[in-house]
């Protein structure tokens, strides 16, 4: 089952990159929109598997959240250089998974320090070279990276909250527990009220809760809603604000708590998978082809 785990989720990424049709009208890849001053969130084109970047300006330098999968990397880092003349100094990596760190290489070649919270190198321990094996099999850019496995995080966060703050802007790192990862970090900009949250929150149906913890995620929003925020800049999808937080948490909720009816009557694996149907209100995030995929995996979490 182990040897499975990697193509299961490279499966379940072809399967997010067909539900990008479904909220394709309000989406607009590879383009880059001004949130608020020196704040940028560049939409990442789900056809080509790449996650959403942010960028923030600070006085000397720019911040970019995620590294994204290699051509992501380089797309990114050209928009970074039209924006301004500014060096990229830090990456932030949210979380392990390939369409957000897998780029890594390039931007540290580039002269950025990428960072992560300690648990994205202890899932990358977990999880690697297996799953960046069978990536360079299906991404020529993974491929023609020509490296044995993913580049870790140079600088691991150990505390539950970092800052950096250079007189210009103050930019914070929070670690609110295991949600979508593990080791999943959310980054706050307190006075444009600017929460970037990796795939903790996305818009659209692209939740992969293969690594997840489906019963904490709620309870990780919620820490993350406390926080004063204005403006919501997800994984993946379109950007908006505190709603987008509100119906992640929702869905969660509402997916847990199925499948745990489901599992305290004693019902099978394929009759849940058969059975269970989410509120409207949580259709944004519902896709039928991947809502299987994330009974399967509540269900394993419940069950263990």
């Amino acid at each position: 089952m182990k040897h499975l785990r990697p193509f299961l989720f490279l499966a379940f990424l072809v399967l997010a990159a067909f539900a990008f049709f479904v909220a394709r009208s309000e989406a607009n890849p590879e383009t880059i929109k001004r949130v608020a001053p020196g704040v940028y969130f560049r939409e990442g084109d789900m056809d080509q598997g790449h996650c959403n970047n942010v960028i923030v300006e600070m006085k000397d330098y720019l911040i970019v959240v995620d590294a994204n999968f290699p051509s992501g990397a380089r797309a990114a880092m050209a928009d970074a250089k039209r924006i301004s003349a500014k060096p990229v100094k830090y990456v932030f990596d949210t979380h392990h998974h390939g369409d957000h760190l897998y780029g890594n290489s390039l931007w540290t070649q580039a002269g950025a320090t990428t960072l992560a919270f300690k648990g994205v190198a202890e899932e990358l321990k977990r999880f690697e070279p297996a799953r960046w094996v069978a990536a360079a099999k299906s991404r020529k850019d993974v491929a023609e990276l020509n490296q044995p496995g993913s580049e870790a995080p140079k600088q691991d966060i150990n505390e539950l909250q970092y800052v950096l703050n250079d007189g210009s802007r103050k930019v914070e790192f929070h670690h609110f527990g295991w949600a979508h990862t593990k080791g999943h970090g959310f980054v706050y900009l307190p006075k444009e009220q600017v929460l970037c949250t990796g795939d903790a929150v996305v818009k659209g149906p692209y939740n992969n809760t293969a690594d997840a913890n489906v019963a904490n995620w709620p309870s990780v929003l919620q820490a993350a809603g406390k926080l004063k925020v204005k403006f919501v800049l997800p994984g993946h999808g379109v950007s908006g604000g505190p709603e987008l937080i509100a119906g992640q948490a929702q869905f969660m909720t509402a997916l847990h708590q199925a499948v745990k009816a489901g599992v305290d009557q004693g019902k099978k694996l394929e009759d849940l998978q058969a059975s269970i149907h989410l509120p409207a209100a949580v259709s944004t995030w519902v896709s039928e082809r991947s809502l299987k995929t994330q009974i399967k995996d509540a269900f394993e979490q419940i069950k263990r």
